[in-house]
């Protein structure tokens, strides 16, 4: 369960009653949507239905049962949500945007690189001050994959800007390949592997371009700097040797 600052009132009016269910604000979203596939029990404050949650009032059992057809809360917290509206105070608002907009950038920074400077990542400060020079305003309510599209369009006419991904092949000498590799494996697709006789790995991987700059300090904290790197421009150059 989430606690209750976390949570916003859904609520649903209906026969003459209200229903209220305390909810994660982003799983209430994806509910509407009938996309969410979690556990429901994770993502409420509560497992009751309320007349009133601010107050903890509860329904009448044959209001439960004249609306839902059933008294069980994990069966008619779902249609509260999808069926009712969800209600957000003026703070909630704020706290909701402010995240957003941090996981906003974060999404833009890990995956955009400035085509005019040899695809060099953007620093998280360019995109977030480029941002609010462009005026874009975060939709609470809205997930954040489905705002990077139109915050690109406003970003483009300020900074040169464009989603990319990198193929990379790391060499990693054989002091280090047994513990780097593991680390370095999961930073992002990889395309391909291979042990060499004298005990180096070598690996070729396909990542946000974005994450260029990370890569190669998880490469060189894990190495001591003695990695070998390459980029790989041709897709069907995946060849480890």
């Amino acid at each position: 369960m989430i606690s209750l600052d976390e949570a916003v009132t859904a609520r649903l009016e209906s026969h003459g009653a209200r229903f209220e269910v305390l909810v994660d604000p982003d799983a209430a979203l994806a509910i509407k949507r009938n996309e969410f596939d979690g556990d429901l029990e994770e993502v409420i404050a509560a497992e009751d239905v309320f007349e009133d949650a601010s107050r903890g009032d509860r329904p009448a059992e044959n209001d439960l049962e004249t609306v839902f057809d059933t008294t069980d809360p994990l069966e008619i917290i779902p249609e509260v949500i999808k069926r009712g509206e969800i209600q957000i105070t003026a703070d909630q608002r704020r706290e909701m945007q402010e995240q957003k907009r941090k996981q906003l950038i974060n999404q833009i920074t890990r995956n955009a690189v400035n085509p005019q400077m040899d695809n060099a990542p953007h620093p998280p400060e360019r995109i977030e001050n480029a941002l609010e020079e462009a005026g874009f305003t975060v939709d609470p309510m809205e997930p954040v994959g489905e705002q990077v599209d139109d915050a690109l369009d406003d970003l483009r006419p300020i900074i040169p800007i464009r989603f990319e991904e990198v193929t990379v092949a790391v060499q990693i000498p054989p002091e280090y390949a047994g513990s780097a590799q593991a680390k370095i494996r999961q930073y992002g697709d990889l395309e391909n592997e291979e042990w060499q006789a004298d005990g180096s790995w070598v690996g070729v991987l396909t990542f946000p371009a974005g994450l260029q700059n990370d890569f190669y300090d998880v490469v060189n904290e894990n190495t001591s700097g003695e990695a070998e790197t390459r980029i790989v421009s041709d897709k069907d150059e995946l060849s480890t040797r």
